[in-house]
């Protein structure tokens, strides 16, 4: 048989090692894990830093297209060693100034979202340039990413502070153990005694006043106990007796609670399944006063027009001029008044619409909305700008209402202008797109923005430019129902922007 004391000896090096060397391996882990996070983070805020301060230097070189003050800013990252390169893109997604200059084509082809990517001992940040509440377009800067070096460093130095600690702490333990394994010794002798003889009269003797003294009074002290433990165990049996019956008493209590509750369910679901036929019947009952409005409203209006034709050719001739120019307008304002019967009706039946998502080709529907505009002799003379445009998911048929809504209301109030232009682009933010439709036209405003998605609500007469006070609270409806918004920056006579966004995930619809 081994010696005890030498066995012991062993457990107690192979403890204080292992204990050393896998506290050091910790301490080491979290210390490298520390500074590279730490070098990252100072890293990507330095580079953040960066772009933000090209960004504000670039603004408005990208505001009037100079790229040259650009790359005039650019140049001067070169006091930056760790930069490889930087870029600036327009809003559009083109490049618009680069560092190095003759590096162009080593950059990306279109912006990212704002945020960092490492790739291949380098780190690029993209970041936006915003100025009043537009995107005027991004800053990319590309820098050395050196990690695994410094890795290699970290470990290195880990390496020989774990080898001189293992070796101190090997020494040191051997000088006290022999303090503490004799004690342990002879406990060990006494346990093995009582055990074989069952002579529990046997005490071991106290040499010290530490833990192991400490030890020596607990198992000197553990015969005297086995009474007492006994006694406790029956006291502590007879208390479970109690707390079962206690708990038998609180599951019944529990079962008549949840009978209780499920009455009370069935209960809510017979009032929720009444309500829900209360609201179908309401929506029933609105659909037919909408039918009936429609049909009672149109009927005089279509009797309007049709006498109003008739007299126009039966008695034309007999009219002098003022008479005919008096009738002329009643028929146009009795047309006007169906087409506002027409938008009020899509209007409250947007709201009982379901939606039906699918992908959608933003930039192809832009472009058709103003072919059909064409088509209607509507955009004649028109400066067209159609810009790459992100693809969403929505309903199809009410982002061909928003896009048709928009581009007309461009070309309408951009037709008194000599040079009308029309201008349609969207970039991708971090969790929606975002879209415009921009016009040199009439403008507004913008203290009565607040008005312009309101239905009925108009800033310019009647006269001056035909409508119904309608399409833009169609399009701001079907806007938000796709969980998107929708708002309009303009300055009169110095056109207008009209912006709506969708999420890059669409909730399910409802008003």
């Amino acid at each position: 048989m081994s010696n005890p004391r030498s066995s012991i000896h062993r457990k107690l090096s192979y403890v204080v090692l292992a204990a050393t060397f896998f506290a050091l391996v910790i301490t080491g882990t979290a210390m490298a894990f520390y500074d590279l996070r730490t070098f990252r983070e100072t890293l990507i805020a330095d580079l953040t830093a960066q772009a933000d301060i090209l960004g504000l230097a670039a603004a408005p070189a990208l505001e009037f297209r100079d790229p040259e003050s650009a790359q005039d800013y650019l140049a001067l990252l070169e006091a930056k060693p760790n930069i490889i390169g930087a870029a600036i893109y327009a809003a559009n997604g083109n490049l618009f100034a680069s560092y190095p200059a003759d590096k162009a084509a080593d950059f990306p082809a279109i912006p990212d979202l704002d945020g960092h990517r490492v790739a291949g001992g380098t780190i690029g940040l993209f970041k936006r340039i915003a100025t009043r509440h537009e995107i005027l377009g991004t800053v990319y800067i590309n820098a050395r990413y050196d990690m695994l070096a410094r890795l290699l460093g970290y470990l290195g130095i880990i390496g020989g502070v774990m080898a001189l600690s293992l070796l101190t702490a090997l020494g040191v333990s051997r000088k006290l153990q022999q303090s503490v394994t004799q004690p342990i010794a002879a406990i060990t002798t006494v346990a093995r005694h009582v055990m074989e003889k069952r002579e529990f009269t046997q005490r071991a003797e106290k040499t010290t006043d530490d833990e192991i003294g400490l030890l020596v009074d607990a198992f000197n002290g553990m015969l005297g106990e086995i009474d007492h433990r006994t006694q406790i165990l029956e006291q502590s049996n007879r208390d479970l007796e109690r707390e079962v019956s206690e708990r038998n008493r609180a599951e019944t209590a529990l079962r008549a609670s949840d009978n209780r509750l499920r009455s009370l369910n069935a209960e809510l679901e017979e009032r929720v399944a009444a309500r829900t036929a209360e609201l179908q019947a309401a929506n029933k009952d609105l659909e037919a006063f909408s039918y009936s409005v429609s049909h009672d409203l149109r009927a005089p209006i279509r009797a309007i027009m049709g006498f109003s034709t008739l007299l126009l050719e039966d008695h034309g001739p007999a009219l002098d001029t003022e008479a005919r120019r008096k009738l002329n307008v009643v028929m146009a304002e009795a047309g006007r008044m169906g087409h506002l019967i027409d938008d009020l009706l899509a209007f409250s039946r947007l709201g009982r619409k379901a939606l039906d998502p699918t992908e959608l080709d933003m930039q192809q529907l832009a472009r058709t909305a103003f072919e059909r505009l064409g088509q209607a002799g509507q955009g004649a003379g028109v400066d067209f700008r159609l810009g790459s445009l992100p693809r969403a998911k929505g309903d199809r048929s009410l982002f061909e209402q928003i896009w048709m809504n928009l581009v007309s209301n461009a070309i309408k109030f951009s037709a008194n202008k000599e040079s009308p232009v029309v201008e349609v682009g969207g970039i991708t933010a971090e969790h929606e797109h975002v879209y415009f439709v921009r016009d040199n036209g009439a403008g507004f405003d913008p203290a009565y923005r607040d008005r312009l998605f309101g239905v009925f609500q108009r800033l310019h007469h009647d006269h001056e430019f035909p409508g119904t006070g309608v399409g833009l609270a169609l399009v701001h409806r079907i806007v938000t129902r796709h969980g998107g918004r929708v708002w309009a920056d303009g300055e009169v006579d110095r056109g207008a922007t009209f912006h709506f966004t969708v999420p890059k995930e669409t909730p399910d619809g409802g008003v």
